[in-house]
Order: structure tokens, then sequence, then C-alpha cells
């Protein structure tokens, strides 16, 4: 495995780091959690404008044909900037499931209007936190879906969904429905992270189209390929929060001297780093399993999305500790950080979920190697 990175990867990051800083920043994030919707359609416009959401669609659709190590590294600068934007659910869940395992028709309808910001399409594949196939329990009979899905990103600005269902036979399949049907419901629900709202969506009898490849087996690896990015993603935003208490503690005058001058706050910001660098190392595993399709991708997402979970988690609940009574205070940006790692948390299924899986993973290995 080569884990270094390209000239061409180097001016990726490079590039989308300086258009971030333009539009997506900090006082941008404050304003978008006080909003009455997050989303921050400024940025989603320029990233279009840029060619940013068509990365990994292909050329025939108007994308750029790039694959898992270039969303990666998208994805950190997304977290690095927490940008109120659809990232995960768009490029990291929708499109794949479109691309990969959507009829010619839903490619050539939706794909193109996605990269140039125009239409946003979320997925709706949780239930009551759960993502896997296992989980689900909306169905749809004669084409027609029934169900509760909760919680679903930027719902209330998407114009299609990704449902996961069961099918007549009981098989949980993929399907593509209108969110402007009158059969939808669509209600807002209180998010610990304003700037990415979610939703619940209620289908009674709505009219769907199957995405004819999919199956349990590609919807588990849809999931890998997101929990991968969603990794990368929680390590750019740990690292900042990282970065940030590093200089305030830097700046913070006590008792005569910086306070990261002592030895209590320098062993906490070591700990942060090292947590960091062992999400960085098991993130890279996994976007290199993705990327070359390797069958222990099932495994490597497990371990990267735990990883990143206890990173991110650990990081930001120091950053606010270390930055003390302003810590706690709206004004201040440390709890920004501490809600989207809990939001990102929320989105793909909790650390004990992943854990099962990875378990079972190893379970099976083990069985195959006796």
């Amino acid at each position: 495995m080569n884990f270094g990175f390209s000239d061409e990867h180097d001016a990726i990051r490079d590039t989308l780091a300086r258009m971030l800083s333009d539009h997506a920043t900090l006082a941008v994030a404050h304003d978008c959690l006080e909003a009455a919707d997050g989303f921050d359609s400024a940025t989603w416009t320029a990233l279009a404008d840029g060619g940013w959401l068509g990365l990994a669609i292909s050329e025939n659709y108007g994308g750029a044909a790039m694959g898992a190590i270039e969303l990666a590294i998208v994805a950190e600068e997304f977290g690095r900037s927490l940008a109120a934007i659809p990232f995960g659910p768009v490029l990291g869940l929708a499109i794949p499931a479109i691309q990969d395992l959507g009829t010619q028709s839903q490619r050539e309808n939706l794909l193109p209007r996605i990269a140039e910001g125009r239409m946003i399409v979320t997925a709706a594949l949780a239930e009551d936190g759960g993502s896997a196939p296992e989980r689900v329990s909306a169905k749809v009979l004669q084409d027609r879906l029934s169900g509760r899905k909760s919680p679903v990103s930027f719902a209330s600005d998407a114009s299609f969904a990704i449902v996961a269902a069961l099918d007549e036979g009981g098989t949980a399949r993929l399907y593509l429905a209108d969110l402007s049907d009158p059969s939808v419901s669509i209600s807002a629900l209180d998010a610990i992270d304003r700037t990415r709202p979610t939703s619940e969506i209620v289908f009674h009898d709505t009219p769907v189209e199957l995405l004819p490849g999919s199956d349990p087996a590609a919807i588990r690896t849809l999931l890998d390929g997101a929990a991968v990015l969603a990794a990368f993603e929680q390590i750019g935003l740990a690292e900042r929060a990282l970065f940030l208490t590093r200089d305030y503690a830097c700046e913070r005058q006590a008792f005569g001297r910086q306070i990261g001058s002592f030895q209590a706050v320098k062993h906490r910001l070591a700990d942060m780093f090292a947590k960091i660098e062992l999400a960085r190392s098991n993130a890279f595993f996994g976007a290199w399993a993705l990327a070359s399709g390797d069958e222990r991708l099932s495994e490597a997402a497990a371990v990267a999305r735990l990883a990143a979970l206890d990173a991110v988690q650990f990081t930001t609940e120091e950053s606010v500790q270390l930055h003390g009574g302003i810590g706690f205070t709206w004004a201040a940006d440390p709890h920004l950080f501490l809600r989207r790692g809990w939001q990102l948390k929320a989105e793909l299924g909790l650390a004990d979920l992943w854990r099962e899986r990875l378990l079972c993973n190893l379970a099976d290995g083990q069985r195959a190697a006796n």
C-alpha cells in the first residue's frame, strides 16, 4: 500500500481549502446554526460552479470521474471547514447509488443536475438510527412505498431521496422517491447540529422507481464507502478542533504563564493528537480498500468508522474542557465541533452497530480460515 499523495492530490486539497476558507468560515457556521434552515446554499453553489459536486461522477454525465482517494481528501477538507452542506448524503451515498446501481435513465436524469448544483438527492436509509439492510421495515408493493425513515439529513432541501425498503419478496432494495409527491410527509427534527438539518420522512403509498442493481450486499457496500468518507470528514473536524485548542492554550494566561506550558494540558493535547493519527491510519486503509475494491472493505470501513468516532468525540469534548468557561458559551467555537461530531455519529449509526459489524466480519474470516 502506498499512502503517499501525488502532486495532483495535493493540488486538489490546496485548491479546495482556499475555496472553503473564503466561503465556509466559522462565522458562517455560527450564522447557519442560528438560521431556520442550516443549509449553506451559497457554499453549495460555489462548489457546483467549481466542479466539486461532480468529482466522482462519470464524465458522460458532466463529472470529473475521480475516485475514492480524491473523495477522501475532499471529505477531510469539508470536515475541517465545518461546511453546512450535504456532502455525505449526496456525494457519499446518493451519487454512488445512482451511478453504480441505477438505470441509464436515472443516471442521465439525475447525475448532471446534481453535478451542476441544480438538484439535491439525499439518502433515506436509516430507521431509528440503524441503516443496515436487516433493519429495514419500509415496504414496496406494486411500486408503491410505505414506511417511515429517520433521521434523514437535508430532506427539506432535497428533490429526491434514495430509500431503502423491502420488496415484495422481503429483500432490502434501494428505490428512488420524489419528495415533492403529495404522499410524502417531511417533519423537521430537533438536531443537535442545526447546520446539518435532519427530518423524519413518512411515505404513504408513494410511487417509486427501483434501482435494479441494489440488494442487501450492495447496500452494505454503499454504507461501507460512506463510512470511510465520513471517517475522513470526522478526522478533518477533529484536527481543526485540536489546532484551535492548541492555539488557545498558547494564548491563554494563568498563574503568570501560558496554560499550554502546563504538563497536564500538554498531555491532553498529545492524547488528542494520538487518537486523530490512529484514526487517520485506519481511514487510509479504508480509502485504499474502497479505491481498490479489496475484499476487506467491510472490515476496513468498520475499523475506520470506530476509530474516527472515538477520535472526534474525545477531541471535541477535550476542546470544550480546555477552553475553560468560554468553551461552554454560544459565541465561542468549540461547541460547533462538538455538535458536528455528534451529528456525524448519528447519521450512519452508532458505534455499537459498527462494532457488531466488525465482530461479524472477523468471525466470518476466522470460519473461512478454518
